[in-house]
């Protein structure tokens, strides 16, 4: 499978598996999971055709690694991003001293007045590291890395979670613990 296509199926997965299943006429779990032949035959009524092993290499290789199979790869999800209402089930966990955020340079002015919310999404989406909230930020224009006292809001009794590709997830990031 070459490039062109993974990124196309890829695209199609986040969209169904983050946003809309129900778009497919697919049904997912409380917890995110869609069933892997029915999500094969329900792409292919929309002309998105793949193998199980063209699944596996998409979700292997996608260098977010934004899938995830269970353990007999019977059943598919996407790690985290979703603006549907799942629950991950994801254990409270407590996140590094520092965690990252990369935005695009237009929005530094609300986050540093109102935060960062999760607006649509099921939770605010925090990098362990600066080079990958810079390509996160790059995808809205150009970036700023904002650094965030995740330590300090564990510390006040902010939880955070770690999805299964190591982005760390929290609901909302108050202005006051974040550094420019």
């Amino acid at each position: 499978m070459n490039e062109i296509e993974k990124k196309k199926i890829s695209k199609f997965l986040s969209l169904i598996l983050r946003h809309q299943p129900e778009s497919i006429g697919l049904t997912l779990d409380e917890n995110g999971w869609a069933d892997v032949e029915e999500l094969r035959a329900k792409s292919a009524k929309r002309r998105i055709y793949f193998t199980p092993e063209e699944l596996d290499e998409v979700v292997e290789t996608n260098n977010k690694k934004r899938f995830a199979f269970n353990k007999d790869k019977t059943m598919i999800r996407a790690s985290q991003g979703h603006s549907i209402d799942i629950d991950l089930a994801l254990e409270a966990k407590q996140p590094p001293e520092f965690l990252y955020h990369g935005t695009a340079e237009a929005n530094i002015s609300s986050i540093l007045e109102k935060g960062i919310e999760k607006r649509t999404r099921q939770h605010v989406h925090l990098s362990a590291d600066k080079e990958t909230a810079t390509k996160v930020g790059m995808r809205h224009g150009k970036p700023v890395i904002l650094t965030i006292r995740t330590g300090t809001m564990h510390q006040e009794g902010l939880s955070f979670y770690q999805s299964a590709n190591g982005v760390w997830l929290t609901d909302f990031v108050d202005a006051k613990y974040i550094s420019k």
